[in-house]
């Protein structure tokens, strides 16, 4: 890769960032491609978050990853908004166009294409149960009731915002049934019994953390279990998947998917996704 004056920018905004793959990743496509840019990590707090989506504009960016904390919290500060990433509540990728920055979500479509892609799954007439309640939470939402998922039981530690989620997604997916349940064991006991899917869409386990609950030792041994979260080695519940046998996978499948969706929107040509899933392997 050569910087000259002629190189776009684009990257990623996040807190905390330094974990992240997507710079390799894209890195890599763009390598791939022959493009003349480069992709960098921004660590972006949350009152930092209006300046640097200003200086899109300002400095001529040419797009950027959003994630967490500010998919959500992004969205006021973009001058249009998509259909996906309205239904979804949240942003996970901007593109700079002539001077207006517009809002998309590619992680509902990333996390079903490595569904099928990394565990052969398909969300149809199964049961879910997903951790969290967050904007990858919405995305995931969406995408596994647009593909018919026959119901999804949201748990959050904080339980009200389990709920709304369970009210606003029960109108516009009829067709999929919707629970909340407190994060407590004795309410989640049969919902892990039933789940064809377990979805932690929270960032528990990035640092080796593991939740209080006894969540893969209460699945079904045919459960299959989609950890959002990646890391250097397996997390506290990956670890517990693989020690039972269960067939799971991290958040590597998703960030290939989404990022080769949020690359064909910067350049308007699709991304070596082979390049991209080898760098990132663990």
């Amino acid at each position: 890769m050569q910087l000259n004056g002629t190189t776009k920018v684009l990257g990623i905004f996040g807190d905390p960032i330094a974990h992240s793959l997507s710079p390799r990743m894209q890195n890599a496509a763009i390598e791939a491609a022959d493009i003349n840019a480069v992709f960098v990590p921004f660590h972006v707090r949350k009152v930092e978050l209006e300046a640097a989506v200003a200086a899109i504009r300002s400095l001529g960016l040419i797009g950027v990853n959003v994630t967490v904390p500010h998919k959500e919290a992004v969205m006021p500060f973009l001058d249009e908004i998509d259909n996906e990433a309205k239904l979804i509540g949240a942003v996970n990728t901007i593109v700079h166009l002539d001077g207006r920055l517009i809002g998309h979500n590619t992680d509902g479509r990333g996390f079903l294409d490595s569904l099928q892609s990394d565990l052969s799954f398909q969300p149809a007439g199964k049961n879910v149960l997903l951790l969290g309640a967050g904007g990858a939470a919405r995305a995931a939402i969406v995408a596994l009731a647009q593909a018919t998922a026959a119901r999804i039981t949201i748990s959050n530690r904080t339980f009200g915002k389990a709920e709304e989620l369970r009210a606003e997604f029960s109108g516009l997916f009829p067709d999929t049934e919707f629970v909340a349940e407190p994060f407590e064991v004795e309410r989640l006991q049969p919902h892990l019994a039933s789940a064809d899917l377990l979805v932690n869409t929270t960032v528990v386990g990035l640092h080796g953390e593991n939740f209080s609950l006894p969540l893969i030792e209460s699945l079904s041994t045919s459960a299959f279990f989609y950890d959002m979260v990646y890391a250097p080695g397996l997390t506290p519940l990956q670890q517990a998947a693989s020690d039972r046998g269960l067939a799971f996978a991290d958040g590597r499948g998703m960030l290939v998917g989404q990022g080769g969706i949020a690359f064909q929107l910067w350049f308007g040509v699709s991304p070596a996704s082979d390049i991209m899933r080898s760098v990132i392997a663990k």
